[in-house]
Formats: C-alpha cells, sequence, structure tokens
C-alpha cells in the first residue's frame, strides 16, 4: 500500500469535518512547494542575468582540453 492509499484509508474513517482539515492541509503543503519552486525558479533567473552578457560562448573543441 502506497502512502497516497494510507492516507485515504486513515482519512475515510474519520468525520467529515476533521476529513476536511486534513485536505485543507494536503492543499496548503501543496501551494506551499509550488511556492517553492517559483521562488527557487526566480532566484536563479535572477543569478543568470547578473551575469549575462558577461561570457562570450565558443564552441568546445574536445582537442584543445587534451592539448593534442
Amino acid at each position: 500500500m502506497n502512502i497516497a492509499e494510507r492516507i485515504y484509508e486513515t482519512v475515510k474513517t474519520l468525520p467529515e469535518h476533521t476529513a476536511c482539515e486534513v485536505l485543507s492541509f494536503a492543499e496548503s503543503l501543496q501551494a506551499k512547494q509550488v511556492e517553492d519552486q517559483v521562488a527557487r525558479r526566480r532566484d536563479a533567473l535572477a543569478t543568470l542575468a547578473k551575469y549575462q552578457g558577461r561570457f562570450k560562448a565558443e564552441p568546445f573543441k574536445r582537442e584543445d582540453c587534451y592539448g593534442c
């Protein structure tokens, strides 16, 4: 039995108002996870923007790496 099934089995025995609290809690965790992902992406893009244009992109030649 996976975790979702275990949660379901537990929640279905609870009174309706308590099950609603569990659902609200799970939804708040889900929303927080989405907010965290958005914040990490925003921070990463801000870091990339800070260094934009500072480096010159050149094709990589493997033989130059080994000094052949």
